[in-house]
């Protein structure tokens, strides 16, 4: 009797019970013995009893229930899925029921997260672990070579030094991406918005970028009819936010093919994109792309240089804006990353 008040349901067994009680002694006591005013005043005493019974039930034990329900309902409600029953029944027990069954489903999504979580952890460390294993082998390699006597060779000295510096450098560029990135996530990084030409700071990057582009033979571009829009927000990290994009457009797009840069208003936003005819991503790489040390293609990747964290700095320098970004991609046509800033 799903729906049905417990109290009604308890009030209608006792009823029952009353009129089986009645039954049982009209059925087995003589007829010359029994009368209907007997009947009667069996039933009312039947009745009473139950209602009694039933009295007891409802404060010894249904308000136990009420109150586990209240429990599990509070300690959903204090975790990231308070309770939201929408068909809330007037029966105890099918809401205790129910509420059991969804904090059985938290618990379960919360260890599924989990194990993500532990997976995602371990990729990372071994992400790292690897990012700078390179450069310290490297640089031991060198240190090495040099305190063989390779010290004393003019022919090997300085290369070997200047070696090692690179090995250096890009040791400092890995920590301080990390940096940035635990300072954003935390908060400590803070965002200095301000109100600026976005058009403008584009062909500056552009400018800064083409002796890079040209060497693979790829044009950046960027609508010559363009009219100035004004946002607002850090000027710096928006810099760094197209640095990445553009730079990831060129090691991985097609030689001799193209990077455009375009702007589209969106009432009180501002949508860039950033499209190149590339290689393009596979559809299955899309949903990790933003993480950290995420590589689609790690042999060709580490190629290419940079230290996979670029992606990852972008997205949180746009989420620490309050916006969002985006990317579409289709294998062999290639890759449009899209980004919404306030108006200014």
């Amino acid at each position: 009797m799903k729906g049905v008040s417990s109290n009604f349901l308890l009030l209608f067994i006792a009823t029952i019970c009353a009129i089986l009680m009645v039954t049982g002694i009209y059925l087995f006591t003589p007829n010359e013995y029994f009368s209907w005013s007997q009947a009667v005043f069996i039933f009312f005493i039947s009745f009473i009893s139950s209602t009694i019974l039933i009295l007891w039930v409802h404060f010894f034990i249904l308000k136990k229930i009420d109150r586990l329900v209240e429990t599990v309902k509070n300690y959903r409600a204090n975790g990231d899925k308070p309770s939201h029953h929408k068909n809330q029944s007037s029966n105890n027990i099918e809401n205790l029921n129910f509420e059991i069954e969804a904090w059985a489903d938290d618990r379960k999504n919360e260890n599924e997260q989990l194990h993500k979580l532990e997976v995602y952890r371990k990729e990372f460390l071994g992400n790292v672990s690897h990012e700078l294993k390179t450069p310290v082998f490297n640089i031991q390699g060198y240190i090495l070579t040099l305190l063989d006597g390779g010290l004393e060779d003019p022919s090997i000295n300085r290369n070997y030094l200047m070696r090692a510096e690179k090995s250096v450098d890009r040791m400092i560029t890995i920590i301080d991406d990390l940096e940035a990135i635990s300072q954003l996530e935390t908060g400590e990084l803070q965002i200095e918005p301000e109100r600026f030409d976005i058009v403008l700071l584009a062909k500056d990057v552009i400018e800064a970028m083409e002796m890079k582009a040209t060497e693979k033979g790829i044009i950046l571009t960027i609508p010559e009819d363009i009219k100035p829009v004004f946002v607002y927000a850090d000027r710096f990290r928006i810099r760094q936010v197209i640095v990445n994009l553009i730079v990831n457009s060129i090691k991985y797009g097609k030689e001799y093919g193209e990077t455009k840069i375009r702007f589209y208003d969106i009432g009180d936003t501002v949508s860039i994109e950033i499209a190149d005819n590339g290689i393009g991503i596979a559809k299955e790489h899309l949903p990790r792309l933003f993480e950290r040390f995420y590589r689609v293609d790690k042999s060709r990747s580490r190629e290419q240089g940079g230290t996979g964290l670029g992606l990852s700095i972008v997205k949180h320098i746009i989420e620490a804006h309050s916006q969002t970004i985006n990317v579409m991609s289709t294998e062999g046509a290639g890759t449009v990353f899209s980004f919404t800033l306030k108006k200014g």
